[in-house]
């Protein structure tokens, strides 16, 4: 399908366009598409924001951003000279209407200069308080009223709560039609994350063994070793359940959970997603102490560095009661999956940085091995690894070599760096390509940001209604608060690490 878009020309106007976003992932992944022969011959990338910059200056900012952040290195002159031409800035009010009709003569002019109609896409990289102001005086300027040749794409958190998320729906919706609307999510662009629908689906061997008859329970993984770092300000109103939970791990867990969709249809797909949220348990008030544990980490040393604990960071309250640990066992009542525990856990300043998907078998129903043969026994587990190496490995048990008959577990790797040659794409990547194609598979529908905020809302509701007694409860370098291996281990497991060659 992306074999067609060099007859689009398209025009990427980005709010915020000074910002951190673009100079790190935006500008890299745009130059990244150009230099593969992913963007058309005429294309335009306008950049806004309060401050008042030349072209030429913005040019060198973002090539900044990209000769530190891409993943090919530093941009080479000639590259860089052709794209360059296409880096346009315009000083912008967001709030004041006129700047939008200043962005209409910009578009007339490409599409004059160009003789056709450009798609045009509104790339929403500012704080959330702006999107509604931004929408709206979209609609003001009739900049949204082609609705097949104009887009917008919009950075989470799309809503505090399930009420803001609704009132936000309401809004965008009111101005463009969910098919114009693109709610990204980068870790559905990830590589690895797009290969679980592939590995599901594309193997027959898998389908019959997916479900509660042999899976004995799912976990789902994602830790940082960093803090919050300079996001004080911005986290410490959020915290590890909306900031990580409510979007990227529920996502996770939906790739996993959800059925067989009758085709690679992005609306499809995104039905089956919304499929599994709707079908998760709801919280009551009494299942909360028990199926969830949140943490806040204290200080301590990371890699010989002191480092400093959450209330003393830049930009939060001493007496935060924000976690920065989170994990929850949820269940997903229907036939596929019913009595199968998904166990998911958040957090920073953890002992390592991962994102990690364990699948774990049930145990073999006969035991034909006399004890001390099978002393190392393991059950089956499947692992996804989407960061920071790329792998999908299936845990067995095998013979060891010798003259004894003695188990013990091996792995069957699927590496992406041993088995491709070319670099995979960066996460941004992939969706700047799929917004200027108009493929809404990787991005979030309306109703399924709502059912992610409302199957949430008991948990924010009970955490933030009570003051938690024991922050901090972890350490830096810690894999987290011992309420969170409690909360696995009454069922009889533990969480699962992948070792990953000494890296953090």
């Amino acid at each position: 399908m992306y074999s067609t878009l060099k007859s689009q020309p398209v025009i990427i106007i980005i709010f915020g366009g000074t910002g951190d976003l673009n100079s790190r992932k935006l500008a890299p992944a745009l130059y990244n598409l150009f230099l593969d022969g992913w963007l058309p011959d005429d294309f335009s990338i306008i950049g806004t924001g309060r401050t008042s910059l030349t072209d030429e200056a913005f040019a060198e900012k973002l090539l900044d951003g990209i000769n530190k952040f891409s993943r090919r290195g530093k941009a080479k002159k000639d590259k860089w000279e052709a794209f360059s031409k296409h880096l346009f800035y315009q000083a912008a009010d967001v709030k004041d209407v006129k700047t939008y009709k200043e962005f209409g003569t910009r578009i007339d002019k490409h599409n004059s200069e160009w003789k056709t109609i450009a798609d045009v896409i509104y790339y929403l990289a500012v704080a959330p308080d702006l999107f509604p102001i931004i929408a709206e005086n979209i609609s003001k300027a009739k900049l949204a009223e082609d609705t097949k040749k104009t887009r917008i794409v919009i950075e989470k958190p799309f809503g505090h709560d399930l009420e803001t998320s609704r009132s936000l729906n309401k809004l965008i919706g009111g101005i463009f039609n969910e098919c114009q609307i693109y709610r990204i999510d980068h870790y559905l662009g990830k590589e690895t994350v797009q290969n679980i629908m592939a590995f599901r689906f594309a193997n027959a061997i898998l389908e019959p063994i997916w479900n509660r008859n042999y899976i004995e329970h799912v976990q789902i993984s994602v830790t940082e070793h960093l803090g919050v770092e300079d996001r004080g300000g911005y986290y410490d109103g959020s915290g590890a359940l909306r900031d990580m939970i409510q979007n990227h791990l529920l996502q996770l867990l939906c790739l996993v959970a959800m059925e067989a969709p009758n085709s690679f249809n992005a609306d499809e797909v995104r039905n089956r997603k919304v499929d599994v949220l709707n079908a998760m348990r709801k919280f009551e008030p009494e299942d909360i102490r028990m199926s969830t544990v949140r943490g806040q980490y204290t200080g301590g040393w990371m890699e010989g560095k002191e480092v400093s604990g959450y209330r003393d960071e830049v930009k939060v309250d001493k007496e935060s009661n924000t976690e920065t640990f989170a994990a929850i066992k949820f269940f997903i009542d229907n036939w596929r999956w019913k009595g199968v525990p998904f166990y998911v856990r958040t957090g920073k300043r953890m002992h390592q940085s991962a994102s990690v998907i364990s699948i774990q078998f049930r145990d073999v129903p006969h035991l034909i091995f006399p004890a001390e043969v099978s002393e190392s026994w393991q059950q089956n587990r499947l692992i996804i690894s989407i960061q920071p190496e790329m792998s999908i490995r299936l845990q067995v048990q095998a013979k060891r070599p010798g003259l004894e008959m003695a188990l013990n577990t091996v792995d069957m790797v699927f590496d992406y760096k041993g088995t491709y040659a070319s670099q995979a794409p960066e996460a941004y990547e992939t969706l700047l390509l799929d917004t200027m194609v108009g493929d809404q598979t990787l991005f979030m529908r309306g109703d399924q940001v709502e059912a992610a905020w409302d199957l949430l809302m008991p948990i924010l509701n009970a955490w933030e209604g009570r003051q938690s007694l024991n922050f901090p409860n972890y350490s830096a370098d810690s894999w987290g608060p011992e309420l969170a291996e409690a909360l696995i281990a009454r069922d009889g497991f533990h969480w699962f690490t992948l070792p990953l060659n000494g890296k953090k």
